[in-house]
């Protein structure tokens, strides 16, 4: 059986369409069959963050209201010709398709591919009810932020309300070593508030942000980083493996240091 996953958060800007991506691709590295569909229509990014922009022709929105076939939305990618995108439409507003059709789409592509990745717009309105009605599970990402887990806790709360009981939970951007200087939440923090699964971890990267602009996700680097090895992580526990999270935590400081710390304090 296909497996439905809605990739969401509440807050815009937690890094969901990357998490989508990079997710996706991973998948398909490991042969399955993975269509990502972008539910954010207006404002659409998934195809740039694949690189795929210059391929779209049709989207979801013609698709749905029958000026194509599906088959000619589906844009297929050619590093991955097991991962495939279903574009939004961006001259289309989110209220141009309904929770119903967005179902009876995704239910088609469900009947051929393994994984249907869908990625929700920021926000809890009529964007997010398309994106959650067909889903069967859930990924909610968040960063370490007191809006953002709190948005975060407001959409488990409706996923439960509309019957998306499996839900995991993706915290994004962390920074050990603010987290060490209680500046910023740490994961423990974070799974204590929002009482969710942890799927995954991803430390801050730049290396995300280049990958982004170049359209090829971190999980195709052939220099690995920590961030793209996270990514693949949470593939492998959707797979049903049981991985290891990174080790965060910062390094022991040596003696010099210590040392250093020390005759600071007692100077001060």
């Amino acid at each position: 059986m296909s497996r439905i996953i809605v990739v969401t958060s509440g807050k815009g800007g937690v890094g969901k369409t990357t998490t989508t991506a990079n997710l996706g691709m991973a998948l398909a590295q490991r042969k399955r069959k993975v269509i990502l569909v972008d539910a954010d229509f207006g404002l659409r990014n998934l195809d740039l963050l694949l690189g795929l922009e210059n391929r779209v022709v049709y989207t979801a929105v013609e698709a749905i209201a029958g000026e194509c076939r599906l088959d000619q939305a589906i844009v297929r990618d050619k590093r991955q010709n097991s991962l495939a995108l279903l574009p939004a439409a961006q001259n289309r507003m989110k209220d141009a398709v309904t929770p119903a059709q967005m179902r009876q789409l995704v239910m088609a592509l469900a009947k051929k591919f393994d994984y249907v990745l869908v990625d929700c717009p920021a926000g809890i309105e009529q964007g997010f009810q398309n994106a959650i009605a067909a889903a069967r599970e859930a990924l909610i990402v968040t960063t370490p932020e007191i809006a953002a887990v709190r948005d975060a806790d407001r959409v488990v709360g409706l996923l439960e309300a509309n019957g998306v009981r499996k839900v995991g939970l993706i915290i994004n951007r962390i920074r050990p070593e603010m987290v060490e200087a209680n500046d910023m939440m740490s994961v423990e923090d974070v799974q204590e508030l929002l009482a969710v699964p942890l799927m995954g971890v991803i430390p801050d990267d730049e290396r995300v942000i280049v990958s982004t602009n170049r359209g090829e996700p971190l999980v195709l680097s052939e220099e690995p980083s920590r961030a793209g090895q996270a990514y693949s992580n949470i593939a492998r526990r959707l797979e049903g493996e049981t991985v290891e999270f990174l080790d965060l935590s910062l390094p022991p400081k040596g003696i010099f240091s210590r040392l250093r710390t020390l005759l600071n304090t007692r100077i001060i």
